[in-house]
């Protein structure tokens, strides 16, 4: 069978076939059998845009759900990951207009109907790339239960969501200030908005009190003040007590604008310590109008532009206003300067234009009596997030929540089910695609709204709507509620806290046991991956392999090559001796990479350098198993750990009960990276560095008991371990497991087998004390002749001094595996009290003098240049850091887990000093 596995791991060659493999045997599908008595396990895939292509972002957040689910599958539960898309109404809206755009041809020119079967149509071509490349990344979702948030089902549950909500009070149409996006035409709500510092300007200007005199302001909107209707004060301000109860005169358009006192809003030591007040565009503003009753004067329209009540300002672009009005106030004589200042922008996240507080009639989700529950989940422990940390944010922000305006101008959506009647004004809401009537008079004259709902509204009935509701259907039974929710921590309040509200209102229970949010996806230096910083890295060049020429023009799309690989390799250090580009790392070693890293962490520095060191491990775990395929035919492997006498097996079977008890314990709590680490020592440390070369001195000797008992060890554990490791890597286990001997009742599929737990091996206190002994006096040996250069194939002398009876019988039993690993032709086994022979090195283990008798094998003159090399590196390492730790307020300044780094590491280079002065005088014996 050896001869089967080709020498290196290659992942194009395997991956394609055994994903067609498990979707051919429905290894991924949930069962709706009501008969079926096993526990269920639920997971609602964070639906991705239709519009979308996979990130990092996606690869981190598929991966670790992905391990969730195989997981919980080979655990024997009936699992569901619900799968689906989301028809992402701003972002495919904008993405179909460009298309027209190129045409010149806009959405108005078409038709709201011919527009809305053109965005079908794109969907159709486009819409199914997403979930192609996550199949790519060994997604094991039931597709056949995928869901598109737009499809008919869907939209109904949609309608009858706001419907419900209508009818409770829980929604409600009324004018108030909302972000408006003049890019995109449409409200945002206020967590689609992201204000950033940027630099600006503070311009002060004066306005002129009406009986004489001037109040000065500062703004860093100057055209804003087109739409003033106030100017504010603090009433304690002494430099202004003269102005309480006056007017100023606005000085483009005719209007009085009353000065009024607000401690509010004013703070007397900022700027001025007057404030012009503009309530129809500034939402503090708006706060302040409603306290004084002040006029609400709109200024500019949809597109940006300064309208009528702008006097001779009215058409300019509002920017352009900007300067036009600071030209102005300067030829009045009115401008009184500007400095640079530092202020949030903010920005809409879909178009990245500036957002424009403005008023307008919108539909709002009354949400106070939706939070309350929703927290109170959370408290009460009936839904846990983890990391825990995130709970705390997650009650301020549903404490602190405001309405949520639900309504957006395109056309692409969930269209509003609110109809206008023309005859008598009413206003019917009802689950409908079409009304014929109005319902309260009868007139056929009635209007639909014209405007669809937040994505995030609808994406908020996931967990329920994908079952089947508002019908109570067997699988919204079966289904419901959803075991996890892994996601992102950025969109804890976009979507899981609408989830929260909607389920609990709807269903009368929390839609999740546990929200498990994991951390952002970074460059090597901790930045946040963006196309402008072009440190942007698209998975599948690290799934198949890319010139760094390809990567970097993706990073940083339309730059000079020179410009956009600087900017590459500053983002990613490590690449800088990674040749000319990625190699085809391979599904698996990606995800385990991502699952090594710590939820616990903000922010994920992928290192491309480490994706490659984890392929390595794939290369190991490929070869290991080609190694063990030889040994291994005829094994009888069964369902629980064989009988085991010698020592090397019942360690091996105690160390693999260790392992796959922790790998299991960090799924469970949902630290992959605890259980990546065990899996990848146990395999790599411990399968393969010891007991592989521990069995090859057996399998070349003449006891057929001892090679029939190792052939069976090898091939349960190397099974079990496969079973343990496929979760996060689901291919190379999969091609693997197939052609290792397994128990008679295999299922067809290693994705279907049972996940290793406790009993899986045997605890043996006794093997794993001896075993550790045995490691730590080999290692002794090996550290000797690593740290004196010797030749790795020369044979050397070595002499163990033990008293303790016990453990020299230990070394006496396993003499020939310690001759092996040691590589010793002679290997005496001695009592303690003897002198120690010239030329040979000292090191201490387990209660166990090493000697190793390097006289004739290490050259003396080489040893003693070696040494001296050595010595003056340390002892200069020694004196920078001495420097460093006695630097006047370094301890006092610096990070304490700096000092104590330091520190280490000085005593580090003074140990390695104190051994090398002794080396320098063994060296003189040889």
């Amino acid at each position: 069978m050896a001869d089967e596995l080709t020498k290196g791991f290659e992942p194009k060659d395997i991956e394609a076939r055994w994903y067609a493999h498990w979707q051919a045997n429905g290894v991924f599908a949930a069962s709706d059998d009501p008969n079926d008595a096993r526990p269920r396990y639920v997971l609602p895939m964070p639906l991705p845009n239709v519009t979308g292509s996979l990130h990092m972002g996606h690869a981190m957040m598929c991966t670790l759900e992905d391990v969730l689910t195989r997981a919980h599958r080979m655990m024997g539960f009936n699992t569901l990951y619900q799968p689906g898309t989301d028809h992402a109404g701003i972002a495919t809206q904008v993405v179909v207009e460009r298309q027209l755009k190129r045409d010149n041809v806009s959405r108005h020119d078409l038709g709201r109907d011919t527009f809305i079967e053109r965005v079908w149509e794109w969907k159709a071509e486009c819409g199914s790339r997403i979930v192609e490349q996550q199949q790519v990344l060994g997604l094991s979702a039931d597709w056949q239960r995928s869901v598109f948030t737009m499809d008919a089902g869907y939209s109904r549950a949609v309608r009858e969501a706001f419907v419900r909500l209508y009818h409770e009070g829980l929604i409600y149409r009324a004018k108030r200030l909302i972000y408006w996006d003049c890019a995109a035409q449409t409200v945002l709500s206020n967590l689609e908005v992201d204000s950033e510092e940027e630099n600006g300007e503070l311009f002060e200007f004066a306005y002129p009190v009406e009986d004489g005199g001037e109040i000065v302001v500062a703004t860093t909107r100057p055209e804003t003040m087109l739409g003033d209707s106030a100017v504010a004060i603090h009433p304690d301000d002494p430099r202004y007590t003269h102005l309480h109860g006056k007017f100023v005169v606005h000085p483009f358009v005719e209007r009085r604008i009353p000065i009024v006192c607000d401690p509010i809003l004013v703070d007397p030591t900022f700027g001025t310590g007057a404030v012009k007040v503009t309530p129809a565009h500034d939402f503090n503003d708006f706060e302040t109008g409603k306290r004084h009753n002040l006029e609400l004067i709109e200024i500019l329209d949809s597109e940006g532009r300064i309208n009528d009540h702008g006097g001779s300002f009215a058409g300019l672009e509002r920017f352009e206003a900007r300067k036009a009005v600071k030209r102005a106030l300067d030829e009045k004589g009115l401008a009184r300067g500007a400095k640079g200042h530092r202020l949030m922008i903010p920005r809409s996240q879909r178009t990245g234009t500036v957002v424009e507080p403005m008023l307008s009639t919108q539909w709002f989700v009354k949400t106070e009596p939706l939070a309350k529950p929703a927290l109170e989940a959370v408290q009460t422990g009936k839904t846990v997030i983890l990391p825990e940390e995130w709970t705390k944010t997650y009650e301020h922000w549903m404490t602190n929540i405001l309405d949520w305006c639900i309504s957006r101008q395109l056309w692409w959506g969930h269209r509003i089910p609110a109809w206008y009647c023309d005859a008598c004004g009413h206003a019917t809401v009802v689950n409908a695609e079409a009304l014929s009537a109005c319902e309260k008079c009868g007139s056929t004259s009635i209007k639909q709204d014209e405007d669809v709902l937040d994505t995030w509204f609808s994406s908020g009935l996931w967990p329920f709507a994908t079952q089947g509701w508002p019908d109570k259907t067997p699988a919204l039974e079966r289904f419901y509620p959803a075991s996890d929710l892994e996601t992102g921590y950025d969109i804890l309040f976009f979507w899981v806290a609408r989830m929260m509200m909607m389920g609990i209102h709807f269903m009368g229970e929390p839609p999740f046991k546990r929200i498990l949010l994991h951390s952002l996806v970074v460059d090597e230096t901790g930045k946040k991956m963006s196309k402008v910083i072009g440190n942007v890295i698209d998975p599948l060049d690290l799934i198949n392999g890319s010139d760094f020429e390809n990567v970097v023009q993706k990073a940083l799309p339309g730059a000079p090559l020179d410009e956009a690989m600087k900017k590459f390799k500053k983002a990613y250090p490590s690449t800088a001796s990674m040749g000319a580009g990625f190699e085809a790392y391979g599904t698996d070693a990606l995800r385990f990479t991502l699952c090594s890293y710590s939820p616990q962490s903000k922010r994920i520095p992928l290192s491309p350098k480490k994706i490659e060191g984890y392929r390595h491990f794939c290369n190991k775990i490929w070869n290991a198993t080609r190694f063990a395929l030889g040994y291994v035919e005829g094994a009888t492997v069964g369902a629980s750990a064989p009988a085991a006498t010698l020592r090397i097996n019942r360690w091996l079977l105690a160390r693999l009960e260790d392992a796959c008890v922790e790998a299991k314990k960090g799924i469970d709590d949902f630290r992959f990276d605890d259980a990546t680490a065990r899996l990848y020592h146990f395999f790599w440390g411990e399968l393969c560095d010891w007991y592989l070369e521990l069995t090859k001195p057996v399998f070349a000797g003449d006891d057929a008991e001892a090679k029939r008992e190792t052939r069976d060890v090898l091939a349960y554990a190397l099974e079990a371990t496969l079973r343990a490791l496929h979760p996060f890597i689901p291919f190379i286990t999969e091609e693997l497991w197939q052609r290792l001997p397994k128990p008679a009742s295999s299922p067809v599929s290693i994705a279907l087998a049972r996940l290793p737990e406790a009993g899986v091996g045997r605890i043996d206190a006794d093997a794993v004390r001896e075993m550790t002994a045995l490691q730590e006096v080999i290692g002794a040996v090996r550290t000797i002749r690593s740290e004196r250069e010797v030749h790795p194939a020369a044979q050397v002398p070595v002499v163990l001094r033990v008293s303790e009876p016990t453990l020299r019988a230990v070394l006496e039993d396993d003499r020939r595996s310690l001759e092996t690993l040691m590589k010793t032709s002679s290997l005496s086994l001695e009592l303690p009290g003897g002198s120690r022979p010239e030329g040979a090195a000292l090191s201490h283990a387990a209660g166990v003098e090493v000697l190793v008798l390097l006289k004739g094998i290490v050259d003396p003159a080489g040893e003693k240049a070696r040494i001296e090399r050595e010595l003056k590196k340390a002892q200069k390492n020694v004196e920078a850091l001495e420097k460093k730790l006695g630097a006047k307020g370094f301890a006092d300044r610096a990070p304490p887990e700096v000092v104590k780094e330091t520190e280490e590491q000085l005593q580090g280079y003074r140990e390695r000093i104190r051994i090398l002065d002794e080396a320098r005088a063994l060296a003189e014996e040889l």
